[in-house]
């Protein structure tokens, strides 16, 4: 049977753990209240806003939205699993792990885990070995013609599928697999009452979690067929969304002060071998937040560096607005004359490599937007200036936009003043239209500049409900219509803390919102909690009715005759139990 951990060794952990010590022995931390506050181990700041609860046991941070317990801390900064960093703290406060409670669909996913890491495993093997045969001559041509070594080779696992149809099933068969599973793992293609090899005719790359776990391949076509690059698509183990390329060199790559991002397989192994650490390469699809997610457990800030041409450069602009989203600093390593990462290392070597700045965000966006006029023109500088205050409205930092306004009059003529001025025209207009939504946090989860009244009091009712003030049958859970909302106090109602709900939470966004809801500060005592819950449920009732009438009087414009005077009177029935409420708060 499956296994995981009792609830009451969990609570027991968290309570021995003290969150407070655990993360002074990353963060150095002060006092001021009954709050810790340090610097962000997750964002660049030199203003601390991130906070250590010690009676909640809980951390937050109120610039980049990171939140969660001290097992959820130990992962992000360790790099673990949960059942790692379980095990790392139980280590720490010299507790026993516990006999693991039984959990039915546990171990059935888990042994069909195992497997398809096996096949994996196994296929890797597979591809790698026959890069040393004769049929594997021309793979490794190929690689021997890109710059790489025999070391290199072995480092990343490279290997060859040749063309016969079904080499690596067979093997796999014949090791004992069942064709569903090869099927399964996306190493085999079973069509039409025949099964073949899914990669065959192509160079391959094994792609290694960082746990160094063989979870997909990438394989390049060696003959004119297309696709040219084609990857395992998702899997039980794998989801091309969620990882990156080479994610176990990075996890072992300690201290990097960056990571830097390339579009692909190549780009990665030609850096690594020149000596460059800490290089990673989206997975066949263009950058996704879980993978900006990703990267930032691994380094402070990211670089990206994809190809000269028309399309990488797009697609670093899409990658810088992913990372802002999330609040990770980033920069744009920018390889000049068009050429790829790969295609420059293996002509200019390290120092080369070494020699290149990267450039801020801001400033990457400016010189895109100035290649794309003849400031020559009269027109194209205005063209040029109106396009810069859009972006310059964005920088926060006076003295940052300082130096690009400087930059800006000496390429454009205009006077600052009159850049200052269009750059606050641009800045409403970009407000009311971003390019993307930010990350969200409780204070902007609708998408809308103010959440409602209502939504706003049920949030504050669900932290009362987290501090397990009695409040009798005063607070029902049906009181809430947010049903997100609703599912945790049912689950507050059924006796979980709230640390065990952050925990069991997988959607990011979701333990965005909660940990900043439950970063809110409680009353000191049951009877003024009585009193804002209260408060709370006056106007989530208010704002109930509120919505009923908005409902009613959009109906009204339908009816006519008996049914209106009835609609009519069903609303004033409705305004006045609102201003009942209403008065009811006052007093």
């Amino acid at each position: 049977m499956a296994m995981r951990f009792p609830s009451q060794f969990l609570d027991e952990l968290r309570s021995r753990a003290d969150i407070v010590q655990i993360v002074s022995h990353y963060v150095p931390l002060k006092q001021n209240g009954r709050r810790y506050w340090g610097l962000c181990p997750f964002h660049n700041e030199k203003t601390p806003s991130f906070s250590v609860d010690g009676e909640k046991q809980m951390y937050y941070c109120f610039g980049c939205k990171a939140g969660g317990t001290v097992i959820q801390f130990v992962m992000e900064m360790e790099r673990l699993e949960f059942y790692e960093a379980v095990r790392y703290l139980a280590d720490m406060v010299h507790m026993q792990l516990p006999q693991m409670e039984e959990d039915v669909h546990y171990e059935e996913r888990r042994r069909e885990k195992e497997t398809l890491l096996e096949i994996n495993r196994e296929a890797a093997a597979f591809y790698h070995s026959q890069l040393w045969l004769k049929e594997g001559e021309e793979y490794l041509r190929y690689f021997y013609a890109r710059g790489l070594s025999d070391k290199t080779i072995r480092r990343f696992g490279l290997g060859a599928c040749p063309p016969k149809w079904d080499g690596l099933t067979q093997y796999l068969l014949d090791k004992g697999y069942s064709l569903d599973n090869c099927q399964k793992a996306g190493v085999t293609v079973y069509k039409n009452g025949k099964s073949y090899d899914m990669f065959r005719s192509r160079a391959m790359f094994p792609i290694i979690d960082q746990h160094s776990q063989v979870i997909a391949f990438g394989g390049r076509i060696m003959t004119d067929g297309q696709p040219k690059y084609l990857n395992t698509g998702d899997t039980p183990v794998f989801n091309k969304r969620m990882g990156v390329y080479a994610a176990n060199l990075l996890k072992k790559a300690r201290g990097i002060k960056r990571v830097i991002l390339v579009e692909g397989y190549m780009d990665v192994i030609s850096l690594s071998q020149a000596g460059i650490e800490g290089v990673a390469a989206t997975l066949g699809t263009a950058l996704t937040p879980e993978q900006a997610r990703l990267l930032k457990r691994f380094a402070p800030e990211i670089w990206v560096s994809y190809d000269g041409d028309n399309a990488g450069q797009h697609a670093i602009m899409r990658a810088l607005e992913i990372f802002e989203a999330e609040s990770i600093p980033c920069k744009v390593l920018f390889f000049p004359d068009g050429r790829d990462p790969d295609e420059y290392v293996r002509e200019f070597g390290l120092e080369g490599v070494e020699k290149l700045k990267p450039l801020d965000a801001t400033t990457y966006r400016l010189m895109r937007e100035k290649s794309k006029y003849d400031l020559s023109q009269p027109s194209e500088r205005v063209k040029f200036a109106v396009e810069s205050a859009r972006i310059l409205s964005k920088v926060k930092e006076p003295v940052e936009l300082e130096e690009h306004l400087r930059w800006l009059e000496t390429q454009t003529s205009f006077p600052r003043d009159v850049l200052m001025e269009q750059i606050k025209a641009s800045g409403v207009e970009l407000n009311a239209k971003p390019a993307i939504a930010p990350r969200k946090s409780a204070a902007s989860y609708t998408g809308e500049n103010a959440k409602s009244d209502g939504q706003k009091a049920e949030e504050d009712l669900l932290l009362l409900l987290s501090g397990n003030f009695d409040f009798g049958q005063a607070v029902d859970v049906e009181d809430f219509t947010d049903e997100t909302l609703k599912g945790y106090a049912i689950k507050l109602s059924q006796g979980k803390s709230a640390t065990e709900i952050l925990e069991e939470e997988d959607d990011e966004q979701s333990r965005v919102r909660l940990s900043a809801i439950l970063s809110g500060e409680t009353p000191a005592d049951r009877e003024q909690a009585i009193k804002m819950a209260a408060d709370c449920l006056t106007v989530i009732r208010r704002q109930k009715l509120s919505d009923e009438l908005a409902e009613l009087k959009a109906r009204m414009q339908k009816l006519d005759g008996d049914e209106r005077m009835e609609a009519l009177r069903q609303a004033q029935t409705l305004v006045l139990r609102i201003q009942s409420l209403k008065q009811g708060r006052k007093e």
